[in-house]
């Protein structure tokens, strides 16, 4: 499989082409994304069958374990594809307790990137997300201070592109008014609908958004609907709600995560599934 048979297509985040079925590697690291996998091995060969699938968009953060996923990026593929982009994430770290208290200060966001760079074996990197908010979603308050140091690193030729992550629409708003941005990464999905108008106006103005779900994945969509319309496909309702958010809109991009190929393989294939005008209707109802 190529990726231009990858479900969705492309997308291009500034000047770089990626396929919009990615892969969030979050899930490679121990419970809790703390510490490594417990099949260390199993972890190096999803990395490679994504690469081998045609996928070149993978997710990542140096808070991943900490420091886990991104050197098991580095193990399984280093020397890097052309193709291939990865999207690492700053803004927070992580606690004894497994908690992600923020480091967003300039010299923690210095010392993140710097980070990236070394773990994941690279000179600079292809797109940073900013991560703000809590556990518990976007939070109101200013990003400027935190935006602008990592709108300094971009011109300072370690990072090419920038994002964020876990954001209010006000928050956008001023990233975009500090520096250019290339996607948005933010909880969404057919049961959390809140940021339905933010990806109509980002599609306009060719900004990537980027679908997160919280640990447990679409636990929340357990919903009749979703289950009658994966079942009248022979799929199941992972898979009808990954096709749908390919279908939602043009600039969604998706990075499920899995630690095992076998679900990797199903996760692709489920995408792909077609949606007819009665079932997109029926999914629509979900969060409505």
């Amino acid at each position: 499989m190529t990726s231009t048979s990858l479900p969705g297509g492309t997308w291009t985040l500034g000047d770089l082409t990626v396929t919009r079925f990615g892969y969030g590697a979050m899930q490679l690291a121990g419970p809790w994304v703390m510490g490594p996998p417990a099949d260390h091995d199993g972890a190096l060969a999803v990395l490679r069958a994504a690469v081998e699938l045609g996928i070149t968009h993978i997710d990542t953060a140096d808070a991943y374990g900490p420091h886990v996923t991104n050197r098991l990026i580095r193990e399984a593929l280093h020397p890097y594809p052309g193709s291939l982009h990865i999207v690492t994430k700053v803004g927070a770290t992580r606690d004894e307790q497994g908690g992600w208290p923020p480091a967003r200060d300039p010299a923690s966001l210095r010392r993140a990137v710097h980070d990236n760079l070394e773990t994941l074996g690279l000179d600079g990197l292809d797109l940073v997300n900013l991560r703000l908010g809590n556990a518990e979603g976007p939070q109101p308050g200013s990003l400027a201070e935190a935006f602008e140091t990592l709108a300094d690193l971009r011109r300072e030729g370690l990072i090419r592109h920038l994002g964020v992550s876990n954001a209010t629409p006000e928050q956008v708003a001023e990233a975009k008014a500090i520096a250019p941005i290339v996607c948005v990464q933010n909880m969404y999905n057919l049961a959390h609908r809140q940021d339905d108008d933010l990806i109509d106006g980002l599609a306009a103005e060719g900004i990537a958004y980027v679908p997160f779900f919280p640990l447990g994945g679409f636990s929340p969509l357990q919903s009749a609907a979703l289950t009658a319309v994966a079942d009248r496909l022979g799929a199941t309702p992972m898979s009808a709600a990954l096709a749908w958010l390919l279908r939602r809109s043009p600039n969604i991009l998706l990075i499920p995560g899995t630690s095992s190929v076998a679900h990797l393989r199903e996760n692709v294939a489920g995408a792909g599934l077609t949606l007819s005008a009665d079932d997109l209707a029926e999914l629509d109802k979900i969060g409505s």
